[in-house]
């Protein structure tokens, strides 16, 4: 019987609806979250299960050495908890632990040289820890997969013990990767969207909810990127904020890139065989009839686009966590359907794009979920396809209420969306799936900027609100824990 079958059962069930349930959005306090914490450079195939793991491990090492002689430090022990321990394989995530314990960082760790390290790491049973104190790492012993406990705080929990010679316990700290990149301790839990706390006074233009920053940018006369703009001037000036920008869309273009021109067999088992090159094959073998080709020729472009970055993910390559990597390729689907189609299309728009999306991303970052653990697909491609809405509808030339209701006609069409990857991969049905939500995401915009004026009758904060009781109700085989849907229904054994 397949693996993920076996696993299903009332305790893993029961202990994940408490992870659920526990973990709450409901708080008012504001907390500040920048566009650089929206969109984070790092490499596949998961943000809360790649990502954020090899993050914690690295914050637990530099914690270690803070604090403790390295000389006392003779083990290190990594347990995982609930969605890391039932999908982690297919996720990666002993990698991204073990080489967090190395003191490598998604952000400008090489993906290549991965599984070569910690192909050494199992043979040796020994790391170095920060890559400068060796210690004793059975893999078998200290990377502990415990698929029958749920943390309560979060369905994503890790626990770092360092242990001396004599086995005794020298430190010890619970981690939980809440879903794009982002890692909490238990105390950070308590605000929203698992952040540290920071003052309204840290920005001049605090919002908590769609309401708020749409009554702002009317009276302070500001379009969505303005106000998001005159925020993170707060803490960058503003040649550091275009040059974080632009690196991030070269991010995002250089894994299209990559991914139209890599072939051959995904890892993982599954043998699904990358198309984007064969697309782009196909797409470029006959420019001189593009002025005569189908009419719907953009929309594969914008498939094209998706799938390459998403492929590119579940190699293990280097992606933007936009807000997810599970979601990496919507958003610069629909930015490089801009860049390519729209007249006028320039390196500022691309700018104005994703200052519009962020601030969408950071409703729901703040309000609901980015973690498909704890939402589902919706708070992953759903969340990815309402940030692309937003920012083609600025870019488009849309008012704030139209780019808000572009965000909510992105999300409304996604609500339940569920997270089943097959085999716990981000293969099936998630590369697919972010081909569709960057074409919902161009529909979206078009409906609210050409066909709208900006009124509309469901408010983003409510589909927000909707998405995170979905989420909450939606039963707990349906998010990313590989025990029901797909993952079930067409079973790789």
């Amino acid at each position: 019987m397949c693996l993920w079958r076996c696993q299903c059962n009332e305790v893993v069930l029961s202990q994940y609806k408490l992870a659920l349930h526990v973990h709450s959005h409901d708080q008012e306090i504001f907390r500040v979250i920048s566009l650089f914490d929206m969109f984070k450079i790092g490499i596949g195939p998961s943000s809360s299960h790649t990502v954020g793991p090899m993050i914690a491990a690295n914050r637990f090492v530099q914690l270690l050495e803070q604090t403790l002689d390295p000389i006392s430090v003779a083990r290190i022990s990594v347990e995982l908890f609930g969605s890391l321990s039932l999908t982690g394989l297919g996720h990666r995530t002993d990698r991204a632990v073990i080489m967090g314990l190395c003191g490598e960082l998604p952000r400008t760790i090489d993906p290549h040289t991965i599984d070569e390290r910690f192909a050494a790491i199992e043979i040796g049973q020994t790391l170095e820890w920060l890559g400068k104190h060796q210690v004793a790492f059975n893999l078998q012993r200290d990377l502990i997969f415990n698929r029958t406990t749920f943390l309560p705080q979060h369905p994503n929990g890790l626990l770092c013990t360092a242990f001396d010679a004599n086995d005794n316990e020298l430190l010890s700290r619970e981690y939980f990767s809440v879903g794009g990149g982002f890692v909490a301790e238990a105390r950070e839990l308590q605000a929203p969207g698992g952040l540290s706390p920071a003052p309204d006074a840290e920005v001049p233009y605090p919002f908590a909810s769609c309401v708020s920053l749409l009554a702002q940018c009317h009276s302070h006369r500001l379009s969505i990127s303005q106000l998001v703009m005159h925020n993170e001037l707060q803490h960058r000036s503003q040649s550091e904020i275009e040059a974080g920008i632009d690196e991030l869309w070269h991010a995002m273009k250089e894994s299209i890139e990559v991914g139209c021109r890599t072939g051959g067999i995904l890892p993982g088992g599954l043998n699904i065989q990358r198309r984007a090159p064969e697309i782009f094959r196909k797409l470029t073998a006959h420019p001189e009839l593009a002025a005569t080709a189908d009419p719907l020729e953009r929309m594969d472009w914008v498939t094209l686009f998706a799938l390459a970055v998403n492929e590119e993910n579940a190699a293990g390559g280097r992606v933007v966590t936009a807000p997810t990597n599970g979601a990496a390729g919507v958003i610069p689907a629909v930015i490089g359907y801009y860049e390519k189609f729209y007249p006028g299309a320039s390196l500022v728009g691309i700018r104005d794009f994703l200052l519009t999306a962020a601030a969408v991303g950071m409703l729901y970052k703040r309000n609901a979920s980015l973690s498909a653990a704890e939402m589902g697909c919706q708070g992953e491609v759903g969340v990815a396809c309402s940030m692309a809405a937003a920012g083609l509808a600025a870019v488009m030339g849309g008012t704030p209420n139209q780019i808000e209701n572009a965000a909510e006609i992105g999300m409304e069409h996604n609500l339940g969306l569920t997270c089943d990857p097959i085999a716990g991969l981000v293969q099936v049905p998630c590369i697919e799936r972010n081909t569709m939500g960057a074409v919902k995401a161009i529909n979206a915009a078009r409906l609210a900027v050409l066909y709208g004026d900006g009124t509309h009758r469901v408010p983003l904060d409510r589909v927000i609100e909707t998405m995170r009781q979905t989420g909450v109700d939606m039963q707990s085989k349906y998010k990313e824990t590989s025990l029901g849907g797909l993952a079930v229904n067409v079973i790789n054994c």
